[in-house]
């Protein structure tokens, strides 16, 4: 049973109107491939729309294919007629946009492109543009370290006549060694406060809404502990494969792709103590230390306690899918996972002997990503006279996409004379309280980087401490025995092992259900 709970009629709820972002040229690197495409240019446009973009800033796009501003323009609107949310490619708004748009043709790895770069920039200062340059490297991984000596060298990195700022996608390096080496080289170059390292999970708003929904209840914290607390849950599911980016996935895979960065970040926010203030020195500081309270896994541990899969060929969505050894760009024998299950444990006061279970993977039955906190059970002295009668145990579930909202479940009496309790829902939905779509995390996220505010964004010291997490897994994994891949088929919830993972604690999974009826479309 459930019971919607509205925040007010949405009528009556307005969202507040952005703040324009301080004006600046804005550089993307690989500005023809799949993440501008799909999600850095619209969330331009999304800004446009909503009014964050200041009047005074340009867009310059970089690649190694030659071409003009014209025919760049053209490549956008194109992309963007293929989306599903599609956004309007016509009228004031979209020309305004389209005239913000320009095209400088070289090669990341080639150090002859960094001055012609920067002599089209200054000539564009000369004529009239803002000074400030964001640069924002949205290429392979393997050419981060390239463009930041390249901009670097070329003096890019220094701008007197304002400011100078880097946006870097994650995977930050490949492990804890090559993390550090990628932030010596960044941080050789632009200083800390100037470097951005972006994961897109933290411009959800669910996500955000974590640290209000903890800190901002005071039912909440005395409870938020061991000693009330069973287990927590917490998944990013997707029914997509790989599609185009094999290369990527086939060098990164699902641990270092997706637990690395969004899912210990979510860790962290569930995790983390209060923090002294909502700035961003103090909400990264307690990330850190919660980061660093949890205990790096022997290889012993790493057998007992992670699962990793990959997709063999199914069905998803009633429709004929591919394994992931089929799939164009992947070797034949590739042991690549495109699933991961991990006991996560923090050793502190707060959360000893409570296990995070964490859980990502491709081609599986429905997409979601949530947090489930699930309470011990209550004494059942009271209301149950058998096993089929006892009451389930509180949970809140924060679900992050597709329907961004909370959910809470507890007892309430069964209608009846007699004292018979019913397991019910309070749900609250952002679409239906709200109204309308949630703001696009990586317009939130932009707009944050022209403000030059760092708090949604990760601290060099934050990257040192997952990959102190992550490297003994990645190095447990290539000395154990692979699996015998495939392991799971596509559509399913995972492999078998990963539901064992939890079975051995006492607990279990959430089911990957369908989205709920009526919810908000995926972020």
């Amino acid at each position: 049973m459930t019971a919607t709970v509205h925040a007010a009629p949405p009528e009556q709820i307005t969202r507040p109107p952005l703040r324009e972002a301080e004006a600046c040229t804005l550089i993307i690197f690989g500005a023809t491939g799949d993440l501008s495409r799909r999600k850095l240019l619209p969330a331009l446009y999304d800004l446009q729309c909503a009014g964050g973009m200041s009047s005074r800033c340009e867009i310059i796009g970089t690649g190694r294919t030659p071409l003009t501003d014209e025919t760049f323009r053209g490549r956008v609107r194109e992309a963007f007629s293929d989306m599903k949310d599609r956004p309007h490619t016509s009228g004031a708004r979209w020309r305004e946009f389209e005239q913000r748009l320009h095209y400088l043709a070289g090669d990341p790895s080639d150090v002859a492109s960094y001055p012609r770069l920067a002599a089209d920039l200054d000539a564009r200062r000369q004529a009239g543009g803002n000074p400030n340059r964001l640069f924002y490297i949205a290429t392979p991984t393997s050419l981060v370290r390239p463009i930041i000596e390249g901009l670097g060298a070329a003096g890019l990195a220094k701008n007197d006549a304002g400011w100078s700022r880097i946006v870097i996608e994650k995977p930050f390096g490949r492990d804890l060694q090559s993390g550090r080496e990628l932030n010596r080289v960044v941080n050789g170059v632009f200083a800390e406060e100037a470097v951005f390292r972006i994961d897109h999970y933290l411009g959800k708003e669910t996500v955000q809404n974590i640290l209000v929904f903890r800190f901002g209840n005071t039912m909440l914290e005395p409870v938020w502990n061991r000693n009330y607390i069973d287990y927590v849950e917490i998944t990013a599911a997707e029914t997509l494969g790989v599609e185009s980016r094999a290369a990527f996935y086939e060098e990164t895979g699902a641990l270092r792709d997706m637990v690395t960065n969004h899912l210990l970040q979510l860790l962290t926010l569930i995790a983390m103590e209060p923090p002294v203030a909502l700035d961003a020195g103090a909400l990264r500081d307690q990330k850190v230390q919660l980061l660093r309270a949890i205990r790096p896994m022997t290889v012993a541990e790493v057998k007992h306690r992670t699962v990793r899969g990959q997709y063999d060929a199914g069905a998803v969505g009633g429709q004929h899918v591919a394994a992931y050894r089929e799939e164009t760009g992947v070797q034949a024998r590739s042991n690549t996972e495109t699933y991961a299950a991990i006991d996560f444990r923090i050793d502190n006061w707060r959360w000893e002997g409570v296990p995070f279970y964490v859980r990502t993977g491709k081609r599986l039955a429905h997409s979601r990503s949530e947090v489930v906190v699930h309470f011990k059970r209550t004494p059942q002295a009271l209301f149950a006279h058998a096993p089929e009668t006892y009451l389930a145990p509180n949970q809140i579930a924060l679900r992050i996409q597709p329907d961004e909202g909370i959910t809470i479940a507890f007892a309430a009496k069964r209608p009846g004379d007699d004292l018979r309790s019913i397991g019910v829902e309070a749900d609250f939905s952002y679409a239906e309280s709200f109204g309308g779509k949630a703001p696009n995390a990586y317009a939130t996220l932009l707009l944050d980087v022209m403000h030059g505010d760092p708090t949604r964004f990760t601290r060099r010291d934050e990257v040192d401490a997952e990959w102190r997490i992550i490297t003994p897994i990645e190095e447990a994994w290539a000395e154990l025995p692979p699996p015998v891949f495939p392991n799971y088929e596509a559509g399913s919830d995972g492999p078998a092992e990963a539901k064992e993972l939890v079975v051995r604690g006492g607990h279990q999974w959430r089911p990957i259900a369908p989205p709920r009826a009526g919810g908000a479309g995926a972020a």
